[in-house]
Formats: C-alpha cells, structure tokens, sequence
C-alpha cells in the first residue's frame, strides 16, 4: 500500500485524466493510505493477543490478502480509464465490481473474527483492552456504511439497465462540487464521510488513549488507570454517536458543512453530554471519611 500510495501520487500529477470530477488516481492514492493505516492498526492489535494468536494470524492475513485484491482492481480500472465502482457498462466492468464487493465482504469477516479475538484477549491494561475492543467494533461498522452506497438511487431505478447502479453521494449526482482533498460532495449527502471517519476509530481511540498515558506523569490524575479507563469509554461513546450523527446526516442528503437544525441540536447534545462525562471521569474517588475518635475512658476512682 506504501508504494502504491507513491505511485498513485505521482499520476495524479502526471496524469491529466479527469474521472467523476477528480484526477483519476486519486482513488487509488485515498484508498492505499486508508489500507495503509489500517492494516498498520490491525497488525499492531493482534500483537496484544495473549491467546489465539495463529487465528489471528490467518484473519490478518485474509484482510491483507482482500485489501490487495481490492487495490489492484481498484488500479487497473485506473489503467482503463474506468470506474471501479458501481459500474456495470459492460460486462467486463460488472465482473470487476461484483469481485470488487466479495473481496469487501471477505475483508470485512476477516476484521470481525479479530474483533472478536480482541472482545475475549485479556490485556492487562484495562483501558487500552477496551480502546482496542472498541475501537475495532466501531471500525466495523464504518466500513459496513459501504454496503448502504451499493443501492441504487431512485434516478438509476428509473432508467431501465443503468450502466452505473450505486453511488457514494445522496441527493445528489456523483462528480458534482466536492471539498478539496477529500473529494467528499460539498452539495449533498456523501456516504463516505461516516465510512471514512467510522473506519478511522481504529488509530483515532488507541492514539487517543496512548496520548492520555504520555501526559500521566504530568497529570497525577491520569496516572490512575480508572480514570484513563472512564475517559476511554466516554471517548468511544462519543465517537459512535457522532458516527451515527454523520451516516444520519449523509442519508438525509445533507451536506456535511450544511447542518440543519436537527442536525445542530443532535452535535450539540453529543458535546454537551461528552463534556460533561468527561468531566466525572476526570474527578477522582471521594475521600472516606475519617472514623470519629471514641471517647477515651474516664480513670475508676475508688469510692
């Protein structure tokens, strides 16, 4: 994925070709980074293992092996000048993108066999146990977002045999204004923002957790592993809800910088509840009161 992302960074410049809007290698460029990362992730996490480690092994290698699949037809459409996804054109470019989408589901099962690995390790550190653990549940269910943009929308449903059934957008065509970088639709809704951020979890709340731990002998409090612990779980608690707020959004066909109202009042309850759990979890255990003194004994006197 390293030397692929190189690659694909220089035919963005050296390549003229323009393909839904953007250069075309810039798909392979985002999705070799992407892999890069997560692969990186789910390697370093089935190194914690205590047990179950040669299951984890074929796991991590079924997802190496998918997520190579994936990119090298993924670059050679790149190399046609075709669509990767969604594309049914010609038979050919159907075959592609439905070997495309079992390669997805592959990768997928194989992140969920070392999900569950992770649920059942017993890692002796309990916060980073449960960064770990969530972190990869909730990675799951950001790269589950994909299959909702295989659906088609109700434009191709009225076009009998649409040669492009799917699309990443909502709302709104694909290929239309995009933000810069991302390419994500800045008009409408767009599936991969939740797919992107949701999947990300996986470095995010680990590295959260690891910057928590380098700040303890600065911070007395975050020394004690409960309260790393209690900011762990509020951290991946606000980490889902705003995974569920952003895959709301993108399916309501809202643009991300282009909230409504709901969508307002929703970001706002999820910062005002995270600062506010946040906040106890920092506060640490009240103190036991002090045992009252029993009164010392008066000296017998003789009558």
């Amino acid at each position: 994925m390293g030397a692929l992302a190189l690659v694909s960074a220089v035919g963005i410049f050296v390549d003229d070709r323009i393909l839904v809007g953007v250069p075309i290698w810039t798909k392979p460029f985002k999705f070799s980074v992407s892999l890069l990362a997560y692969a990186l992730s789910l390697a370093w996490m089935l190194s914690l293992l205590p047990r179950g480690r040669r299951v984890g092994w074929w796991a991590g290698t079924v997802v190496a092996v998918a997520g190579a699949g994936e990119m090298v037809l993924i670059t050679l459409q790149v190399i046609r000048g075709k669509r990767s996804h969604f594309n049914q054109t010609t038979p050919f470019d159907n075959t592609v993108f439905q070997v495309m989408g079992a390669t997805v589901v592959v990768l997928w099962l194989g992140a969920l066999v070392i999900a569950v690995l992770l649920l059942r390790a017993k890692i002796l550190d309990r916060a980073m146990a449960w960064a770990v653990r969530l972190s990869s549940l909730i990675a799951l269910a950001g790269a589950a977002v994909g299959f909702l943009m295989v659906r088609p929308t109700p434009e191709q449903l009225a076009v009998d045999e649409s040669p492009i059934v799917g699309a990443h957008a909502v709302g709104v065509p694909d290929g239309g204004p995009s933000m810069p970088l991302t390419g994500w639709a800045s008009n409408g809704g767009d599936l991969r923002i939740p797919h992107f951020f949701g999947m990300h979890a996986l470095q995010l709340l680990p590295l959260l957790l690891l910057v928590l731990a380098a700040l303890a002998p600065r911070f007395a409090r975050l020394a004690d592993e409960r309260v790393r612990l209690r900011l762990t779980l509020t951290a991946s608690a606000a980490y889902t809800a705003t995974f569920a707020l952003l895959t709301w959004q993108a399916l309501r066909g809202q643009a991300l910088f282009a909230p409504d109202g709901a969508t307002w009042a929703a970001a706002g309850t999820i910062v005002l509840l995270s600062a506010t759990a946040a906040t106890f979890s920092l506060r640490g255990p009240s103190p036991s009161p002090s045992p009252t003194p029993s009164p010392a004994p008066s000296p017998h006197r003789p009558s």
